[in-house]
């Protein structure tokens, strides 16, 4: 149990006194780590309430004014800058108006907090005061001890006095006491202490942070609770990554022997990093916008290290200490207010898209045996490479393409479903050892040496439930990717263009529904053989699809656009419209590749190839 000594009674104005505090004048933050050694602090008396208007703030009370970046200036607050629309509000927030005046800054907090839903019963000001005073107010008491899910957890001070830090320690050690089932929240200290900057007094930076806490709005999320809940969101955080920041994907996957926990350090990166000018301004947009702003941001910061770094000049090092450092200089690479522009120039999927992302990232944690009330665990992503074996890729190009899947599926190890070379040319047998296996990775490797693939996040045994005729399933999670000659993959492409799948109704569909008949066309082996080419079948909706990016839950511009994976008796097909990704005959030997919309890929190798080793891999549960 983690102790802090709180030395009583204090005099009134009395300061806070002897803090073990690692300090980084360059970074604009102090931090110190919850440890097991007491902590002697000093209780201050609180001044007294007071009102915010357009002259004057009394906030500042916790402020080493000293230490702060720079001085804010003030700014003419209009009256009825609360009455704003939402999107006006959010706007005004992205722009930094928040940044002028102290003043406007603690009432837009406070106002956009009290908005929050929560839950009904959710600890206010008075429950603190009443809790503080039986905690902190007996004499005979001289230590309490700290919620065990700070343990560890690393706690920025940014420009906090010793009261201020008198302060946080204090709402922490509340917020454990009332808050009994939170097991695991490293992000909770950083937000107190930015709350602090801008709080009448401790008690309105509890009741702002508790509602936070309490926050039961749909699909939305402030504050992660539990072990389970962080590493959902790091995942889910990795999950995006992988989609809207490729190049710094291939760097780290590259770089790392673990992906996941280069990730796992994203919420850090934002609340322990980023200088306090910079923290703050992701705090603005952050009350109004939740959690998917944060992804936007760090997804921006990937991005910029990524322009700032050659895979030579990280040649022998620590790439999450090198993340690190660089977030802790950002001010050298980027401004403020570029940052948020490009967090902001990057299209998310809905909110709503990226809540079912995390549940289903942690429903894979539960099945890893992850639960609510255990604390911090740690387990390694990567494909073992030492027990690693196939005849198509290496281990390293293994690594590469898992580091490409979804991250819920990357908990779980690569496990051999299908091989020519071991059971045959044989459709049927293909289907027979992949079906019940949800998703797979498909492999090719060409009577060239190319090698090819796709990841395919479907059952196979999705096409027995189109009847007579087969029709495409799947989720945009489907990709198709080269290994050799050289390593690339194509997305689904509204990936990279979201907004194109709800703005565009289905009346303005671009492109006919392919028919069968008008897909035939001459055999894939160019040297001529008497069978015709795989039909493309038409699009179906029937059938259970994964919850994430699931075709039912878009408006498409056209059918082409959810041309995922289809199978029948005469073959496979990945991909469609305008042609096929990956087509593959009955006897598993030839094949065709070509430039198709569902993926706006190039040939993936020669268009018509022949087979020499095709493998399936599932996943290992």
């Amino acid at each position: 149990m983690l102790q802090v000594g709180l030395s009583l009674p204090c005099s009134p104005g009395g300061a806070a006194v002897g803090f073990p505090v690692a300090e980084d004048e360059t970074m604009g933050t102090r931090q110190e780590m919850f440890g097991s050694s007491p902590v002697t602090v000093v209780i201050t008396s609180e001044a007294d309430t007071w009102n915010i208007d357009d002259t004057s703030c009394a906030c500042g009370q916790f402020v080493d004014w000293d230490r702060m970046p720079d001085s804010e200036q003030q700014a003419h607050i209009p009256r009825d800058i609360l009455s704003k629309p939402l999107k006006e509000l959010k706007k005004l927030a992205r722009e930094g108006y928040w940044a002028g005046s102290r003043a406007l800054r603690a009432q837009v907090y406070h106002h956009l907090i009290q908005q929050v839903t929560c839950r009904l019963v959710t600890p206010d000001a008075l429950v603190y005061r009443d809790v503080s005073s039986r905690l902190f107010g007996k004499p005979s008491v001289s230590s309490h001890p700290l919620p065990e899910f700070l343990e560890e957890c690393s706690m920025p001070r940014y420009c906090l006095n010793p009261e201020g830090v008198t302060a946080l320690k204090k709402i922490l050690i509340c917020v454990g006491n009332l808050f009994p089932d939170i097991t695991y929240s490293p992000i909770l200290p950083s937000l107190v202490a930015l709350l602090l900057h801008y709080s009448e007094d401790e008690a309105q930076c509890f009741e702002n942070i508790s509602r936070l806490i309490a926050s039961n709005a749909p699909h939305t999320s402030y504050i992660d609770q539990s072990f389970l809940a962080h590493q959902a969101s790091c995942m889910t955080f990795g999950d995006l990554a992988n989609k809207h920041c490729p190049a710094a994907h291939r760097l780290i996957a590259s770089t790392s022997e673990n992906v996941f926990e280069v990730y796992s350090e994203w919420l850090s990166w934002l609340f322990r990093d980023l200088p306090f000018n910079y923290a703050i301004r992701v705090f603005d947009v952050y009350l109004l916008e939740g959690q998917k702003v944060l992804y936007r941001i760090a997804l921006a910061l990937l991005k910029h290290y990524r322009l700032s770094v050659t895979s030579a000049e990280l040649g022998g090092k620590n790439i999450k200490a090198d993340l690190q450092d660089f977030v802790q200089n950002i001010s050298e690479h980027v401004s403020v207010d570029k940052l948020l522009e490009r967090a902001f120039g990057i299209r998310l999927f809905s909110r709503k898209e990226i809540w079912l992302l995390q549940m289903a990232n942690r429903k894979a944690l539960m099945e890893r045996g992850i639960t609510m009330v255990q604390g911090r665990q740690s387990f390694h992503l990567a494909v073992d490479m030492q027990n690693f074996s196939s005849s198509v890729v290496t281990a390293q190009e293994m690594r590469i393409i898992w580091s490409w899947i979804p991250e819920r599926f990357s908990l779980f190890p690569p496990l051999l479903l299908f091989s020519t070379s071991e059971d045959g040319c044989s459709l049927q047998r293909f289907y027979t050892c992949c079906e019940g296996y949800e998703p797979t990775v498909l492999l090719i490797k060409t009577t060239e040496g190319e090698v090819c693939g796709a990841f395919l996040s479907s059952d196979w045994s999705e096409r027995k439930k189109s009847g007579a005729t087969s029709g495409f399933f799947g989720t945009g999670e489907c990709f198709v990717f080269t290994v050799r000659p050289e390593t690339e993959r194509y997305e689904w492409v509204f990936i990279k263009k979201p907004e194109l799948a709800k703005a565009v109704p289905r009346s303005r569909e671009r492109s006919p529904s392919p028919s069968p008949a008008s897909l035939l066309g001459t055999s894939p082996d160019s040297r001529g053989t008497s069978s015709n080419r795989l039909a493309v079948p038409v699009p179906q909706r029937r059938g259970r699809l994964s919850p994430f990016l699931a075709i039912r839950h878009f408006l498409l511009p056209s059918k082409t656009a959810s041309m995922f994976m289809s199978a029948s008796r005469e073959g496979i097909v990945i991909g469609g419209g305008g042609g096929q990704a990956l087509s593959l005959d009955a006897n598993l030997l030839w094949g065709r590749t070509e430039h198709c919309e569902t993926f706006d890929n190039p040939p993936l190798c020669q268009e018509n190839f022949k087979v020499q080793l095709l493998e399936v891999w599932g996943f290992q549960n």
